[in-house]
Parts: C-alpha cells; structure tokens; sequence
C-alpha cells in the first residue's frame, strides 16, 4: 500500500514537471493535511503556518522539473517542509516577535464537543492539558520537535525521518529519546494529577 501511495506520488510529479495543474491539485490535496498538521505543531499553531503551507507546495511546483525521486515522495515533501519551517522559526527568533493570535488565550479552538456537553468541567481540563503538551512541544529544540511530530503524528518509520533531518536511524531514536525525556519532565506535575 506504501509502495503504491509512492508510485502514485512519483507520476504525479511526472505530470506535475510537464505543467499539468491538475496533478498537482490532486497532490495537493492527497497531502495538504500532513503539511499543514506538520507546520502548525511545529510553528506552536502560529498564524504563519498556513502560509508556510501554501510556501511547501508552491517550492514542490517550481522543484517539478528538477525532480529525481532518490528517496520516497514524503521525504522530499517533508526535507521542504522542514526547511521553510526552521527558517520561518529563525527569523522569528531573530525578530522577537509574537503575533496577537499567539499571545492570546486559544478560546476560539474550545467549541463544545457535543459529546462532552454533558462533563464541561473534563472538557476544560482536556483543553488546557492539550495547552500544556503544545507548550512542552514547542519548547523543544527543532529537530526533537519534527522527530516528534513525524513520528508521533504523520507515523513516518525512522528511516524516513531519518532521511527528512538529514541524521542516522540512531541519532534520529537518540532526539525521539531525548525528546521524550525532556516532555516527560515538563509534563510530570500533570502526569502526578
């Protein structure tokens, strides 16, 4: 299934380095999701990660013709994906700024699950522990905090990531473990709740 999910992404580069919009549109969307999912963990759900999206696959549309498929499709999606986004996080970083979406409580993300209508007070308690894990993730270094996202959300193996962050499969364990290690520590006065 992986291996036809592959082929299927190589023809539509194909398709894609002749021009053909209509490939890249079914691209686009076969993958939008993992992009933005990706970029919004990495960017602590900033008001830029749309825009470093729509940045990833606009570089996939000028890179078509350039194309050698050396190593699976998401790996050259997400090589992209990790470079807009370290550099959108070093400029950031640079600057010193934080947008007001940012600052601000993330009160618009709290809508009612009508499942939990009945348990408000467990719904507000999933919202801030949900909160305080994006925050423990966020304060990771770069590379722990892809491993992380990678691994934990877009279920990519080790060699992929590998591939991804330009590291051995076992520097790539090394940052999940220290990554874990550093959650754990962060996490545990919520853990004891």
């Amino acid at each position: 299934m992986e291996d036809e999910s592959n082929e299927e992404d190589l023809a539509l580069m194909a398709r894609i380095a002749r021009d053909d919009e209509e490939a890249f549109r079914t691209l686009v969307e076969k993958h939008q999701h993992a992009v933005i999912g990706t970029v919004s963990k990495m960017t602590n759900h900033s008001a830029d990660s749309e825009d470093i999206a729509q940045q990833v696959f606009l570089r996939l549309w000028k890179s078509a013709k350039r194309y050698q498929p050396t190593a699976k499709f998401t790996t050259f999606l997400f090589t992209i994906t990790r470079n807009l986004v370290f550099n959108a996080s070093r400029k950031k970083s640079r600057r010193k700024e934080h947008s007001f979406d940012e600052q601000e409580e993330d009160w618009h993300k709290s809508v009612e699950d009508p499942n939990q209508a009945s348990r408000p007070d467990q719904s507000l308690v999933d919202i801030e522990l949900k909160k305080v894990i994006d925050r423990a993730v966020a304060a990771l270094p770069e590379k722990q905090r892809l491993a992380v996202v990678l691994r934990r959300y877009e279920k990519m193996p080790y060699e992929e990531i590998a591939d991804v962050l330009e590291l051995s499969v076992s520097a790539v364990k090394s940052q999940l473990f220290r990554a874990r290690a550093a959650l754990r520590d962060s996490l545990e006065p919520y853990l004891k709740e």
